[in-house]
């Protein structure tokens, strides 16, 4: 595949550069050069793609299912009712959405499967989707080991239910977890049938609340082994830093870092309630943080402490974590709130938007194994960004800097073309391999047929989260 963009303007992920042309060609880009007259057409300004650096791939907004503004202890039981009717659609449409943001890569740190399929067809699905929408992706299966429901023993929480109700959410959520081993084969056998230059196999344990030591450390031994990548959660919200301070008095990101895990290979979302110390550590590691400041605020997390991260050292990526500001998967916009909130209040930001832009995208596509830091340069790989300068720059009074307009009022209505390893994704500000209108109304419509499976549920939902928030109230302390 070959093709060319007039750019206005070109972030080549070091400095702004006008009037030039980028030809691509076999995937790569073949050169970036001067044009001697300014292209007649719509204005355009071209930048790398950006990076989902954190996601799950949820198929529509949670919200809709009844989810908003809990926090987060309450809300992941509360996604039972959002489990994929259809794994492939599902995919498809949080992976469309995000090409259309401007997405060329998109991290599925894979959670919720649908259990209409073995987990590897599962994933046959998710990469079909991925390579139907056209974007590079990282997929992670999930796993967890232990606390299902509570950070410690369910039982008596779930004894305050009526028996039938603790059957109900028992049979939902406490099962008997796979072996260490066990799901090191299973991400053996994910990689051998899905693995590729667009695909990026990884560990994907859930967090250390969720895992045991001994799943850890095998985790971490097998990562070091395989160089295999390794996507985890770590101190998202308030009750996370209180069980972690109590289960390793000397700190977790300690224990992380002496069994091995804590490395350039790890990928941490979140981060919320990392201590200096603790960022010090991921810094000198080379693990990268992934911020999701949406997700943060809708679940009640915090802000996390990103400005400090970044003066500290350590790598920060963006994520949108299925929660972004208007629920419509616009990372772009997502990055102007991490951007804006984060850079401080001093007379010099903590980034420079250049700078801001080119670290937030070379740390996501580490994340996520795409090749490169995403700048664009001859022999780079051809992903790419065209918006629509003519509208960023609606009022045309002044000369101003296309990454100041980015900064202020893009969003992903500006965005026109994406490219990913010289495919075109999105042309004329649509997806071009799948038709997203269609792929939502057919899981809305499946979504309500199959809402009736979860009529008992919802009927003992009232008395099963009020159970959730006493036991974080009583046992940690930080209700």
């Amino acid at each position: 595949m070959a093709g060319a963009v007039a750019a206005a303007a070109l972030f080549d992920g070091e400095r702004l550069r006008c009037d030039v042309a980028l030809a691509h060609e076999g995937g790569v880009v073949a050169a970036i050069e001067r044009v001697a007259e300014p292209h007649s057409g719509p204005r355009r300004l071209v930048t790398p793609a950006l990076v989902n650096a954190h996601d799950h791939a949820r198929p529509l907004s949670t919200t809709s299912f009844g989810s908003a503004f809990l926090p987060l202890e309450t809300w992941l039981p509360r996604n039972v009712f959002v489990t994929p009717p259809d794994p492939y659609l599902a995919a498809v449409a949080p992976l469309a959405r995000a090409a259309r943001a401007g997405c060329g890569a998109v991290m599925v740190h894979y959670t919720r499967p649908s259990g209409t399929l073995s987990p590897v067809d599962e994933a046959r699905a998710i990469a079909r989707a991925a390579n139907d929408v056209g974007v590079r992706i990282a997929f992670a299966p999930a796993v967890r080991d232990m606390n299902p429901l509570v950070y410690g023993d369910e039982t008596e929480m779930l004894a305050r239910l009526s028996p039938a109700a603790e059957a109900l959410f028992r049979d939902a959520f406490v099962r008997e977890p796979a072996t260490p081993q066990a799901y090191l084969d299973l991400v053996d056998e994910i990689a051998e049938a899905i693995a590729g230059p667009l695909v990026d196999v990884q560990y994907g344990p859930a967090g250390p609340q969720w895992c045991s030591r001994p799943l850890l450390e095998a985790i971490a031994d097998a990562s070091a082994r395989t160089e295999r990548r390794v996507h985890m959660h770590l101190l998202e919200t308030e009750r996370q830093r209180a069980w972690a301070d109590r289960a390793f008095p000397d700190g977790v990101v300690r224990h992380l870092e002496e069994i091995g895990l804590l490395s350039a290979r790890l990928t941490l979302a979140h981060c919320v309630h990392a201590r200096p110390d603790e960022l010090d550590r991921i810094a000198a590691s080379g693990a990268r943080i992934v911020t999701n400041f949406s997700s943060n605020m809708y679940l009640r997390s915090g802000l996390g402490p990103i400005r400090e991260a970044h003066a500290r050292g350590c790598r920060v990526a963006v994520g949108v974590d299925g929660q972004a500001l208007d629920e419509d998967d616009d990372l772009l916009r997502e990055m102007r709130l991490v951007h804006g909130v984060h850079a401080g209040a001093k007379l010099d930001p903590a980034w420079t938007r250049a700078g801001f832009l080119s670290a937030v995208i070379a740390a996501g596509r580490a994340a996520v194994g795409a090749p490169g830091d995403g700048a664009l340069a001859p022999g780079a790989a051809a992903d790419f960004i065209a918006f629509d300068l003519d509208a960023l720059d609606r009022d045309r009074i002044a000369p101003v800097d296309p990454l100041d307009l980015l900064f202020t009022r893009g969003a992903a209505a500006h965005v026109r073309e994406v490219v990913v390893a010289g495919r075109t994704i999105v042309a004329d500000g649509r997806v071009a391999g799948v038709d997203l209108d269609a792929v939502e109304a057919e899981l809305r419509t499946l979504f309500r047929a199959n809402a009736g499976r979860h009529r008992a549920l919802e009927a003992a939902w009232g008395p099963f989260d009020a159970g959730l928030r006493d036991w974080f109230r009583g046992c940690l302390g930080c209700g």
